[in-house]
């Protein structure tokens, strides 16, 4: 199958770049430099080079707080409305796949039940809006389709969480992290692994899609990290209202519930432990 990975420099497209090669597709991985998705020509052009039977879209404005900024608005919409509404009409008109990478954030993060398919988006912040109205301009252009939403990403291209925690051990005695925020992390090889499986079938639909293992803080998840690490840095748990040093508002519930996996007959992600021990092992620690 041939296939477009879009944002093939960020942690996910990197990963699903990857995979599809190895299991024998033929993969066109681009940027920003090969494909501006703001840019309506510029798709146009890569779609009639490439001419996709399918497209992981996983290019994206990820920083959460720079997204509240009144200057950096308009880019973010362009890129996680704009961009991916661009995407799902060369889709349409090709009739291309798509896979349209979301996320836990498009949910207000209230209550404490895992967030179904079915429930209703609510965004509290300017990403989370974005990617929400991404969602809705692949809905009004493609009569089927696979929308991911995923949470607590990391991987070996790019920036993350894991990476942030092992950066601040080498300079600190003491990191306080929040205790109040609840999720479950994502490794981006397993995830990639998982949208190989999807993309082949025609089980199209919206999925919730984290590593198993249970619902736990960001409090839990550094010690975790901090424990197979080794490291002796002290883990200090404190609330969002503690910390204070977001701008943007954070979900406190990023329960996912990912029983649909299953239902449709994936094979669901491994528990969180042993992606972050495989992840450690990469980085040489």
């Amino acid at each position: 199958m041939k296939i477009l990975v879009t944002g093939v420099k960020g942690q996910l497209g990197f990963d699903v770049v990857k995979e599809l090669t190895s299991r024998g597709h033929e993969v066109a991985g681009v940027d920003i430099e090969e494909m501006d998705i703001t840019d309506k020509s510029s798709v146009k052009a890569a779609f009639s080079k490439f001419r996709p039977q399918a497209v992981v879209h996983c290019a994206a404005w990820t920083a959460v707080d720079a997204a509240e900024e009144r200057e950096n608005r308009q880019k973010v919409r362009a890129v996680n409305a704009t961009g991916t509404e661009n995407i799902a009409k060369l889709c349409a008109e090709y009739g291309a796949k798509m896979v349209y990478i979301s996320t836990d954030y498009v949910f207000g993060g209230d209550g404490v039940e895992p967030w179904t398919c079915e429930s209703t988006p609510s965004p509290i912040n300017y990403y989370g809006q974005t990617k929400y109205e991404g969602e809705l301009a692949v809905r009004e252009n493609l009569k089927e389709f696979f929308i991911i939403r995923t949470a607590w990403v990391f991987g070996l291209n790019g920036k993350n969480f894991v990476k942030t925690m092992l950066n601040a051990a080498k300079t600190r005695e003491e990191v306080r992290v929040v205790g109040d925020q609840i999720g479950t992390p994502t490794y981006t090889p397993d995830l990639a692994r998982l949208i190989a499986d999807m993309i082949v079938t025609q089980k199209y639909g919206v999925y919730h899609v984290t590593n198993e293992g249970g619902y736990i803080s960001w409090y839990d998840f550094t010690r975790e990290i901090y424990a197979l690490a080794g490291i002796k840095t002290r883990v200090v748990k404190v609330t969002t209202e503690e910390y204070g040093l977001s701008k943007a508002k954070r979900p406190f519930n990023s329960r996912l519930d990912r029983s649909g996996i299953v239902a449709n007959g994936f094979e669901p992600l491994p528990d969180w432990r042993d992606a972050l021990k495989r992840y450690l092992k990469s980085l040489g620690g």
